[in-house]
């Protein structure tokens, strides 16, 4: 059930009873055929959290191309029809009549045996470390969005573009959109009067236009007009020689334990970042084979099975260098480009390097309104706000009959979450079948 939301749980292990909202999606997810027609005419941009807002959607939206059900949803806080404005343009266009916007909120009950928590997890916020300057410096980005700058389906297209130098060619392509349009205007005056702009700022300044009438009267705007188009147009080419310098970025730094192994923050090691950062860089590399990457890290915790032989490989075949340093904090360079302040523990000294792009692999952290979940189901949180489990049964909450799985346990990888997730259904199957016998019998 997607796009719902548990609000009540009771009874006992084996039988409970789930009150479920199913949120209302102005969109008949029966008759939708997922075609994003709807998507395409839509007028209403907005910014899109799945890749990090660095991209765009529209108010009409699926949440991601290979999303079940394959179906759209409204935003009712962007929405025109919903906030009260003209609008329903989706709606014509959808040839399955699958817009519904009288669509309500539904409340469901569920009889069950057994409930499997598997709530994933929320990143970080790097906010917190005013060291990194995260939310200052355009060029130091989290893994999360590094991952959804690698990925074709992302905002760059595969391509690591920094996000100062696509900050300059959404800049180039507004300023174009405003030359086009007083170019438009300055045309219209040049036709009604014969002469060209220039000539007529030239006539201006030295007084040796004719006064006619017409001319008097455009006069005024016309200039301004016109010396508004100069100096945007100086502007242009300043700007259109930087975009044309523009490269993807070859010189990557990352930034191990961003708020993991930090008393500040959270004690313990989220697990998967080392191994998600070497992968990362791999993959920079597999893109671009000028893309060379160091990775900065009190140590480099590579547990699983292949993993050290995987950091290896990267190191040989990758162009990965792994730099023994906790960085202790990032300015702004020349060209946006972030400079890292560090101790290199081999020569003892300090260093400043500059970077064109800083990925920081931020701490695995509860889920946000985790405690309010806690409450709805009558289980316990840990010291971390994770779901607290029996510690000879990992996987039971403090609840029977309600069991937990992947990073909603702890931090852990995908693999481990889903062996973890295998375990979890095989718990919820014993408890469903030890009702049933108690049934039976």
């Amino acid at each position: 059930m997607a796009y719902s939301e548990l609000v009540e749980l009771s009874g006992k292990a084996g039988d409970f009873t789930a009150k479920v909202l199913k949120k209302a999606r102005y969109v008949d997810a029966d008759k939708c055929t997922g075609c994003g027609a709807c998507t395409e005419v839509c007028p209403t941009p907005v910014p899109d959290l799945y890749n990090e807002g660095h991209a765009e959607r529209k108010a009409i939206y699926s949440w991601f191309a290979q999303g079940i059900p394959s179906t759209h949803a409204i935003d009712p806080d962007h929405c025109r029809i919903l906030t009260g404005k003209k609008c329903g343009i989706c709606a014509k266009k959808c040839e399955a009549k699958a817009i519904n916007f009288d669509q309500t909120e539904e409340q469901v009950e569920l009889n069950v045996a057994a409930v499997v928590l598997a709530t994933g997890y929320d990143i970080f916020d790097p906010v917190r470390m005013p060291e990194y300057r995260y939310a200052q410096l355009d060029n130091v980005i989290t893994a999360m969005e590094f991952e959804r700058f690698l990925s074709a389906s992302g905002p760059t297209e595969g391509h690591i573009y920094r996000p100062s130098d696509r900050k300059l060619k959404a800049e180039k392509a507004d300023m174009d959109k405003k030359m086009a349009k007083l170019t438009k205007t300055l045309n219209r005056f040049e036709k009604k009067h014969g002469m060209s702009s220039a000539d007529f700022l030239q006539g201006l300044a030295d007084k040796s236009l004719a006064e006619k009438d017409d001319l008097a009267k455009d006069s005024k705007s016309w200039a301004s007009k016109a010396r508004d188009y100069q100096a945007m147009d100086n502007q242009f080419k300043a700007l259109e020689k930087k975009v044309g310098a523009v490269t993807t970025a070859k010189k990557l730094a990352f930034i191990q334990c961003v708020g993991s192994r930090d008393l500040r923050f959270y004690p313990f090691c989220s697990g998967y970042c080392c191994m998600h950062s070497i992968k990362e860089a791999i993959i920079a590399h597999e893109h671009d084979n000028d893309t060379e990457s160091v990775i900065f890290g009190m140590d480099i915790r590579a547990v699983g099975k292949g993993f050290e032989e995987y950091k290896i490989r990267g190191g040989n075949s990758s162009r990965i260098a792994y730099k023994r340093s906790r960085v202790a904090e990032i300015t702004k360079g020349e060209n946006e480009s972030p400079v890292l302040i560090y101790e290199d523990t081999h020569l003892q000294k300090v260093v400043r390097e500059s970077y064109d792009l800083v990925v920081l692999a931020t701490a695995c952290a509860p889920v946000k309104n985790t405690d309010r979940v806690a409450q709805t189901l009558g289980v316990e949180l840990d010291a971390f706000g994770f779901f607290k489990t029996d510690p000879a049964q990992p996987l039971d909450t403090t609840r029977e009959g309600i069991f937990v799985c992947g990073c909603a346990h702890s931090p852990m990888d995908i693999p481990e979450s889903v062996a973890q997730a295998s375990s979890a259904a095989a718990r919820a199957a014993q408890t469903v079948m030890k009702h049933k016998s108690r049934k039976a019998s």
